[in-house]
């Protein structure tokens, strides 16, 4: 049975049997809304199969997920806010909203600063990750792992970009991250915050010329359908968020906080292993689908960060340089 077609309600009773003819205590199933922005079948939706997956293996039917992807819940703030609200249990999110509800998320955004996916997975899971994730206690939620969605690339309908005069003037979705909008106003385009659900449209409609996202988004929701040039620039490394209510937390066992945050942590793994694949496969999959394709050199990167030297110092005003030369020089 799918997700889409599963429906258990929060009131579902499971009665434990003690002996013939006796019925104990009946212990209500606790449902876990479980909402993230893309298809079942994308990265989001790998993560969300695993998490139940591990969870309901362990705690038999004390659980129940239920699911909605494609933004079944609202656009990302709407979700995060709702787990605040404890309408919602949990989510797996980019990091595009999380500066809003805990600052020092931004640091992760600043352009150029991971090597590769090696790099910043060592990062995340390492003390300076760790410590952001227990931040977010103090806005009123529980961050169980960092997931993963990959670098981000520019794909448009307006030209094929090889440097900084190429983007200029060019209408870019970005998401409600303050560090990314920064990082396109500095280099003459104008973003565009937007709710991911408004995207395509807004794409298929030419309010916007094009957008910026990890392969992994690009090829699960088919923008090759709607934009004609992808440029492989790679100039944020973005991960990901799998986060639940402080609710639903505080009505656990010890026992069942333990088994969220390891499953969390197995669909972390899951989520990487997907992104994993798509950066192997996903230039030639958006070829054979027509988008146009070019991949920044070493020396086109270098010209873009030389451009963005004034949004450097803004972020230094906001961020620990230290902290960034740390995450800069970790092996």
């Amino acid at each position: 049975m799918t997700h889409f077609t599963k429906h258990i309600g929060a009131a579902a009773i499971a009665l434990a049997v003690s002996g013939p003819g006796f019925v104990g205590v009946a212990q209500a199933q606790q449902e876990v809304k479980l909402g993230y922005a893309l298809a079942v079948e994308s990265h989001y939706g790998v993560a969300a199969e695993k998490w139940e997956e591990v969870v309901e293996a362990e705690a038999g039917d004390r659980f129940t997920f239920r699911h909605f992807p494609s933004s079944g819940l609202g656009g990302e703030r709407e979700v995060i806010e709702g787990l605040q609200l404890g309408t919602v249990e949990a989510t797996i999110v980019s990091s595009g909203t999380l500066s809003n509800f805990v600052p020092e998320t931004g640091v992760f955004d600043i352009p150029f600063l991971f090597r590769d996916l090696a790099h910043a997975r060592t990062v995340l899971d390492g003390p300076i990750g760790q410590d952001i994730l227990a931040k977010f206690d103090d806005a009123g939620l529980v961050a169980l792992a960092w997931g993963e969605q990959g670098f981000r690339h520019i794909t448009n309908n307006r030209n094929a970009i090889a440097g900084p005069a190429d983007v200029a003037g060019l209408k870019l979705r970005t998401m409600e991250n303050p560090i990314h909008i920064t990082a396109f106003e500095t280099l003459g385009a104008a973003p565009t915050p937007m709710a991911w659900p408004e995207v395509i449209g807004a794409l298929q409609q030419g309010t916007i010329d094009g957008q910026e996202n990890p392969l992994s988004v690009i090829t699960s929701a088919n923008l090759s359908e709607v934009q004609k040039y992808l440029t492989v620039s790679g100039h944020v490394y973005s991960p990901a968020m799998l986060l639940v209510s402080q609710q639903l937390w505080d009505g656990m066992s010890a026992e069942d906080q333990e088994l969220f945050r390891k499953a969390a942590s197995e669909a972390a793994v899951a989520m990487r292993g997907f992104v994993d694949n798509v950066e192997t496969s996903g230039v030639a999959q958006l070829r054979e689908a027509g988008m146009e394709v070019g991949e920044l050199s070493t020396e086109q990167k270098a010209a873009f960060q030389e451009a963005l030297g004034s949004a450097y110092e803004q972020y230094y005003g906001t961020y620990d340089k230290e902290l960034v030369d740390q995450i800069i020089a970790t092996e």
